[in-house]
């Protein structure tokens, strides 16, 4: 009779854990089946449509629109979308490349800086990401314009023509890139040498080692968990951004996400818009796939988790 008691008992605790865990669960896996995985898998099947009537997909399903993004058209074959791609890498990799370089200085004065400050120095640092980006984006483009202080020093260094700009060129766009996402960089890797293990760093320095080596064998590895989220955090949006190429670049510097905004709107080509939409999906899985080996790797035989 006891037994049948704790059976009984332990069945109804298993069966209101079970409802809690759903009723945790449900709301956050009904919002990712809403607005990631449908939006999605609608994508993929637009992607492998044709392009009908005023840009709208239609049967028959074909890779027409793969073939358009590779280059391939009526008239032949042309490399721009293939150019796009390439810049869109290009400024990805030169954009992230400049963040690292900045942030971490940044994120080691700021651990040096007194405790009190701290919150004070972060604050600095993420407040401007709180402001719209496209209002920010206009403030880079007049202070980049013809005739600004930033412009004028770059003529007189002889980086451009008279009465140019800065604005709209790569420059700007990379510029862009680097403020905007700067605080996405910043935090991680102020986290990473919050729990830095000055020990090590320490032992280097009795060891002789030149302040490059000590930073190579002591900083780096133990800051590589918080570098390789912020890669994460600025590769993988800067891939597909689109309001800064826009503002910034002119019309002169458009990378992926422009082009996937100008199928579904003034290019009306649905199907060439969702397969780049699935182009930098992929683009993503392949980075944190790469970023997980690379942690590994570097990490001593320690996966570092993304």
């Amino acid at each position: 009779m006891l037994q049948t008691s704790q059976t009984a008992s332990r069945r109804h605790a298993v069966v209101s854990e079970t409802r809690h865990l759903l009723f945790t669960v449900t709301p956050g896996a009904a919002w990712i089946i809403l607005f990631l995985v449908l939006p999605s898998l609608y994508l993929m099947a637009v992607a492998f449509m044709t392009n009908g009537p005023y840009g709208l997909p239609q049967l028959p399903l074909s890779l027409s629109s793969f073939e358009q993004l590779a280059g391939v058209g009526f008239l032949g074959w042309s490399p721009g979308n293939l150019y796009t791609l390439l810049r869109s890498l290009w400024q990805t990799v030169v954009a992230t490349g400049l963040v690292v370089l900045v942030a971490y200085p940044i994120a080691y004065y700021i651990t040096t800086c007194r405790a009190r400050w701290r919150p004070i120095m972060l604050l600095l640092v993420v407040v401007p990401s709180w402001t719209n980006q496209v209002i920010r984006t206009f403030g880079w483009m007049n202070l980049l314009a013809p005739g600004t202080p930033l412009s004028n020093l770059a003529e007189m260094m002889g980086l451009i023509s008279p009465n140019m700009g800065l604005y709209p060129s790569n420059f700007a766009v990379t510029l862009g890139l680097v403020y905007n996402f700067l605080p996405f960089m910043v935090l991680p890797l102020y986290a990473a040498f919050e729990k830095l293990d000055t020990a090590q760093v320490e032992a280097a320095q009795d060891l002789y080692a030149k302040p490059v080596r000590a930073f190579w064998h002591a900083v780096f590895p133990q800051t590589l968990p918080g570098l390789l989220a912020g890669v994460v955090l600025v590769a993988i949006p800067a891939f597909g951004m689109y309001v800064i190429p826009e503002l910034l670049g002119g019309g002169k510097a458009m990378m992926l996400g422009n082009l996937v905004a100008t199928q579904f709107s003034g290019g009306s080509n649905w199907p060439l818009g969702a397969a780049g939409a699935i182009l930098m999906l992929i683009a993503t899985f392949i980075g944190l796939f790469a970023m997980r080996r690379i942690g590994k790797r570097l990490g001593g035989g320690e996966e570092v988790v993304i």
